[in-house]
């Protein structure tokens, strides 16, 4: 029998909740540690192609194996595209995110609060109102940092600031920055074998090799090689370098990559994985976000350009149709006066 939410829950949490779902397995918290917003087995969040009772796996170089299939593989009656789930507006449980959450896995404009869980309503009455209390902290802290612009650049041990990227390149200067999300934005990654893979990506798990199956986004290779041509390029993603790097260099086939920032890059904000703009290192009005997930830009909502999760649709054309539109900001004085007027 599922545990009772803590009244706390009952209060914030909405009814579809996806605390009464089961424990995943061992191997999906792995790979979620890995790749925030990678599809797993397991993982009831994102869709993937399901091919039952075919043998379609590539063939693999030395050393690397497949992980085990489950014992009971779906029916033959099954849809060959499993159909995402709504959004849920709650928050995963810690006991399917193992504590390694990102702004992928957060609904949008959530501040990031764990759930507790607590079993007895002794409990729940002489704790919520320092919860409530401890609630109301989090919102003043957020706006704070909303107000100033993000964190700001970070300073060394030895008092100098330390910006996450290096000094602008000759090639790129009087450009403005342009931050890429990866996955859900540029490709969508599965651990599940896809028949339609754009290229598969080995990663190394804790001594045990898995093969991620990778689908670039409609429209990706032309997107990146116009926007390198105009902007300083930067992917920022939330998921270890073990995996993005390997994913990067499958995927800017045109060299425009200027950067690449991982999730040990990202401002760690009440279990958020935010991509703080003001820690790069350029003006911050020269700068624009392009990402999926709202809670990664929620310091800097009037540098985003909001993109929807992208799973396997192969008529979507959202990053051809914002090639016009990104292409007419790099001669705006300030991306914020066009981007907030233009939500």
């Amino acid at each position: 029998m599922a545990p009772k939410p803590s009244l706390r829950h009952r209060l914030f949490a909405p009814k579809t909740d996806p605390f009464y779902k089961r424990k995943p397995s061992f191997l999906s918290r792995v790979v979620t540690r890995v790749v925030p917003c990678v599809n797993t087995t397991d993982s009831p969040t994102a869709p993937a192609f399901v091919l039952p009772d075919l043998d379609i796996s590539p063939p693999l170089a030395a050393g690397f194996a497949l992980p085990p299939q489950p014992s009971n593989p779906p029916s033959p009656t099954d849809s060959d595209v499993v159909v995402p789930p709504p959004v849920s507006a709650s928050l995963l449980p810690d006991d399917e995110t193992d504590g390694m959450t990102s702004g992928a896995v957060q609904p949008p404009g959530s501040l990031g609060t764990p759930l507790t869980h607590d079993s007895s309503d002794d409990s729940d009455r002489t704790t919520i109102d320092d919860d409530i209390h401890h609630v109301f902290d989090d919102h003043d802290d957020e706006l704070r940092l909303i107000k100033a612009g993000g964190s700001g650049i970070p300073i060394g041990p030895d008092g100098v600031p330390k910006p996450l990227l290096p000094p602008i390149a000759p090639e790129h200067v009087g450009r403005k920055c342009l931050v890429l999300d990866l996955d859900e934005t540029l490709v969508h990654s599965s651990f599940k074998a896809v028949a339609q893979a754009d290229f598969i990506v080995p990663v190394e798990i804790e001594y045990h090799w898995h093969h991620f199956h990778v689908l670039k986004r409609p429209g990706v290779d032309d997107f990146l090689k116009q926007m390198g041509q105009i902007y300083e390029i930067v992917v920022f993603t939330a998921s270890l370098s073990k995996y993005a790097d390997p994913v990067l260099d499958k995927l800017d086939i045109h060299r425009v990559v200027a950067h690449r920032l991982f999730r040990e890059s990202c401002y760690n904000h009440k279990g958020n994985y935010v991509k703080d703009l003001s820690q790069l290192g350029r003006p911050i009005a020269d700068t624009i976000i392009l990402d999926n997930s709202p809670a990664s830009y929620i310091f800097h909502p009037n540098n985003a350009v909001p993109v929807s999760s992208w799973f396997n649709d192969p008529h979507d054309a959202e990053l051809t149709d914002l090639i016009p539109f990104l292409a007419d900001l790099t001669a705006v004085p300030d991306v914020r006066g066009i981007l907030d007027a233009a939500r």
